[in-house]
C-alpha cells in the first residue's frame, strides 16, 4: 500500500481545478493497470475543488505508479476562473507519504455500509464472475472504497476495511500533511522545478 499527497500550495483557483483533474486522470490510469486508488480530499473552499488530496494505492506495481507521479504537475492552460489572466502556467505538487507505523484504524461495524456486486474491469478471463466484488461506504465521511481482487466476499471485505480504515486516517490528517509540506516545498519552488508530467488545455491533454 503506498500513499501520495497532492497539494496545490499556496496556489489560486486554477492550481485546485489542476488538482482535481489530476485525481481523475490518475485513477483511470489506475484502473487501466489493475490498481486499487482510494481518494480523499482536503476542503474545498469554492467550486473549484479541493486545495489537497491523499491517495491511497495498492496492488502489484503500486510503487512504481506512485513514483511515476511524485514531484511537481504542471497544467497549461487559459485561465477558466480569470479569462484576461496572461498566466497560462499552473502546478501542483504531488509528494510519497511515508509507510505509517501507526496501529489500523479500527471502523465500528455500524459506521460502514457493504455492497456487493459481481466484480468487473482488469482481468480478463480471470476476472470474479461471482458477486464476491465489495464496496465498502463509510457512512459517516462518505469515504468508499472497492476490494475486488479477492476470489472470496469475506477476504474482499477485510481488504476493503483495511483500506478504508487507511484512507480515513489520511483523511483526518490531510491539513496537517498539506501544511508540513508546504513549508519546504510551497508553490513558487514548484513553478520553479521540473515537472515530472504535464498537461494542456482544458481537456487536460497529456503532454
Amino acid at each position: 500500500m503506498t500513499s501520495l499527497l497532492l497539494t496545490s500550495g499556496r496556489g489560486p483557483a486554477e492550481c485546485r481545478i489542476a488538482l482535481r483533474k489530476v485525481l481523475t486522470v490518475m485513477a483511470a490510469e489506475a484502473e487501466a493497470v489493475g490498481l486499487a486508488l482510494d481518494v480523499a480530499t482536503g476542503p474545498a473552499p469554492d467550486a473549484y475543488g479541493p486545495g489537497s488530496a491523499v491517495v491511497v494505492i495498492e496492488g502489484a506495481g503500486a510503487e512504481t505508479f506512485a513514483r511515476s507521479w511524485t514531484g511537481s504537475v504542471l497544467w497549461v492552460a487559459k485561465s477558466p476562473v480569470r479569462p484576461h489572466h496572461k498566466r497560462k502556467n499552473w502546478f501542483i505538487g504531488v509528494f510519497q507519504l511515508p509507510q505509517s507505523e501507526a496501529a489500523p484504524l479500527m471502523l465500528k461495524a455500524a459506521e460502514v455500509r457493504f455492497e456487493a456486486f459481481r466484480a468487473g474491469g482488469p482481468g480478463g478471463q480471470h476476472q470474479n464472475k461471482t458477486e464476491s466484488a465489495v464496496r465498502a461506504v463509510h457512512i459517516p465521511t462518505g469515504l468508499a472504497v472497492v476490494a475486488r481482487d479477492e476470489r472470496s466476499q469475506h477476504r474482499n471485505k477485510a481488504a476493503a476495511l483495511r483500506r478504508l480504515g487507511e484512507l480515513i486516517r489520511l483523511g483526518n490528517e490531510i491539513t496537517t500533511l498539506a501544511a508540513r509540506e508546504a513549508e519546504h516545498a510551497n508553490h513558487d519552488r514548484l513553478e520553479r522545478g521540473r515537472p515530472v508530467r504535464s498537461f494542456q488545455g482544458e481537456d487536460f491533454v497529456a503532454k
